[in-house]
């Protein structure tokens, strides 16, 4: 007996790891697909309802398609744009030093440090061009992951509280309702700051004169859209404004865009404001969101914004139920107790 259970634990562990390994690539596309059919469920019930089911998840994952394609273009011509501006600027200032009278040795070091900055940079643009496909592949994965989210939301739902144990079942519904409302909290929060940032990018472009009108609307647009996409944010936008400044020899506006962007567009804002409507939403400690996005996204990227609130919030409902059991175990029963009887001689 004991060589059959160990024969099936070492089963069940090399499926658990295996699988892991198969979907580890894949997990921010699965994740996002999830995070975003949850967002996109209520318009789902109601075109359900016209539609069908299918038909309806169909249309709005296309929809989704369609709108995260165009994006993505859009953000694959500018990136082009700025990391090919980015790399001649850094040779032209490294040729500007080069001609600075400078001691020998201090020229030593800036040639050696170009010898191994450039190489990099251009080894860094090469790689992004050729994980296109990889991209192209996650978003397939993604397309597919919203879609049957959409179609099997209530079934998923269904399952995930059939598998809540009868005798922990409070406590299983109350952690589904902490991460259902922590999210909502995060989704709410995400949405309306991107909207925020896209109108102040709008309006720093109008104040220090970066382009005309319609320029300044579209550079808006693309901060709202940027700020859903991994690595890049708002920050991509007042950077590229800024560059342009400083080649043109505008030092001052480009050193106001780019405290006007950093402070009001992004990063700061994503880690002083945000958490603090996430709090206020999700009736949490701001403290808490603020250290569960910090460590989030350092430990795993872009989803760990997400996940981070949502585990320190699970964290609390945990041990308030842990504090809920000690504090039973340790009180005293109300019960009056007589005598211990005698043991039978």
């Amino acid at each position: 007996m004991r060589t059959e259970e160990l024969v099936w634990a070492s089963t069940v562990f090399l499926v658990l790891y295996l699988s892991w390994r198969v979907v580890q690539p894949l997990v921010t596309a699965i994740f996002f697909g999830f995070v975003l059919a949850y967002v996109f469920y209520p318009l789902q019930e109601r075109l359900e309802e016209k539609l069908g089911k299918r038909e309806s998840a169909l249309a709005i994952s296309l929809l989704m398609i369609a709108v995260g394609g165009a994006l993505a273009l859009k953000l694959i011509l500018i990136s082009v744009q700025v990391l090919t501006s980015l790399y001649t600027n850094v040779v032209n200032i490294f040729d500007w030093i080069a001609t600075l009278p400078l001691p020998p040795d201090v020229l030593n070091f800036v040639q050696n440090f170009r010898e191994q900055l450039i190489p990099r940079i251009a080894d860094y643009i090469s790689k992004g061009a050729f994980s296109l496909p990889w991209y192209l592949l996650q978003l397939l994965v993604f397309f597919f992951t919203f879609y049957y989210s959409l179609v099997y939301g209530d079934e998923i739902s269904a399952q995930i509280k059939a598998l809540l144990p009868e005798s922990k079942r409070e406590l299983g519904e109350e952690i589904l309702s902490s991460v259902d409302r922590t999210l909502s909290a995060l989704l709410r929060a995400w949405l309306l700051l991107n909207i925020a940032k896209g109108f102040l990018m709008t309006l720093g472009f109008i104040i220090f004169s970066v382009s005309d009108l319609y320029t300044a609307f579209l550079a808006g647009l693309l901060t709202f859209a940027f700020s859903f996409v991994p690595l890049f944010e708002g920050w991509m936008i007042w950077l590229a404004a800024a560059i342009y400044f400083w080649v043109n020899g505008m030092y001052g506006h480009a050193i106001g865009i780019a405290i006007y962007g950093f402070v009001l567009v992004s990063p700061l804002p994503d880690y002083t404001i945000r958490p603090m409507m996430v709090a206020k939403d999700a009736e949490l400690d701001e403290t808490l969101v603020f250290i569960g996005m910090i460590g989030g996204t350092w430990a795993m990227g872009l989803k760990g914004l997400i996940i981070g609130p949502i585990v320190l919030n699970l964290l609390l409902v945990l041990l308030k139920e842990w504090k809920k059991v000690t504090e039973f175990s340790l009180r005293p029963s109300s019960s009056p107790q007589g005598p211990s009887p005698r043991p039978p001689v």
